[in-house]
């Protein structure tokens, strides 16, 4: 079998070569996977933009409303860092239809990953630090409502806070939210999580897998998951523009090996997402986002 990966081409919304908005990876991330030969024959499987019904899981309908009529306000605009324009709107609602793809292939086949997914700044009420909508959160959400999964564990791995899905997730006790991010770095305020883990600037290698040994046998002990959402952020890495973390490339897949390998391990189903990483050099950063891909070929 070779790995599920999900991807669609409007997870790329074309925006200017100069914005501090990557947003150009998504497609050399989706072409390096095919000239390294990590997509297999049929392709990749490609999503279908989640409905506003999937949405309303997670966000507010009038927040909701006024992304898929392009009509968000100017101050949800500027916390979110980008304007919202059809071809964001539906970057964001493919993007999130891509992270449920990606949970429904894991369930079936053990582990899949996205292309793109890890918006976890964006709350009930609107979205914030370049994320729409929250695709994980929402596809938690359907898949809770729709009976197939019973529990679920988010597995935040982004140098950032996974404020947006604390929030949403605040008093669910059938999603367990667990974040480990550098403590200095964006939201400055962070609401939390089930477990969150806080690291010091620099931290490297070492003593970031030695914080994920215990990270994960907590999350697993308190979550008892059926499912696991793995956001597998390179911006921990030590070059990345927006982190404050030192990890090397070793590093993070080092980190993705031993996620993906500790929840496999127990027949726990993982969905993995891209989450942040950030550079001006898009194809050095499109290849760091592939390894989590590459790591994960590893279990299948």
């Amino acid at each position: 079998m070779r790995l599920p990966i999900v991807h669609h081409p409007a997870f790329d919304a074309r925006f200017d070569a100069k914005h501090r908005f990557p947003m150009s990876k998504f497609s050399r991330l989706a072409e390096i996977l095919v000239e390294d030969r990590l997509v297999g024959a049929n392709g990749f499987a490609v999503p279908d933009p989640a409905p506003e019904g999937w949405l309303c899981l997670a966000h507010s309908r009038t927040y909701v409303e006024a992304v898929l009529a392009a009509a968000v306000p100017r101050a949800t605009e500027r916390a979110i860092g980008f304007p919202v324009d059809e071809r964001v709107a539906l970057r964001s609602r493919t993007a999130t239809g891509g992270t449920v793809l990606a949970a429904r292939l894991a369930l079936r086949h053990g582990l899949a990953c996205n292309t793109a997914g890890g918006s976890h700044h964006a709350s009930r009420t609107g979205g914030a630090g370049f994320s729409v909508f929250n695709d994980v959160a929402v596809a938690a959400s359907v898949l809770l409502a729709e009976g197939e999964v019973g529990r679920v564990l988010v597995f935040d791995c982004d140098v950032h806070q996974g404020d947006g899905t604390a929030l949403i997730f605040a008093g669910t006790p059938r999603v367990f939210t667990l974040s480990i991010h550098a403590a200095k770095n964006y939201p400055d305020v962070k609401p939390p999580s089930d477990l969150d883990i806080a690291l010091p600037d620099g931290t490297g290698d070492a003593d970031y897998l030695a914080v994920l040994r215990d990270a994960l046998e907590r999350g697993f002990a308190e979550a008892r998951p059926d499912l696991v959402f793995f956001n597998a952020g390179v911006d921990p890495h030590a070059a990345d523009r927006l982190g404050r973390l030192a990890l090397s490339d070793e590093g993070l897949a080092e980190r993705d090996r031993r996620v993906i390998g500790f929840f496999r391990e127990r027949n726990v189903p993982v969905a993995g997402v891209i989450g942040g990483g950030y550079s001006t050099d898009i194809e050095v950063l499109s290849r760091r986002h592939t390894i989590l891909h590459r790591v994960a070929t590893e279990f299948v």
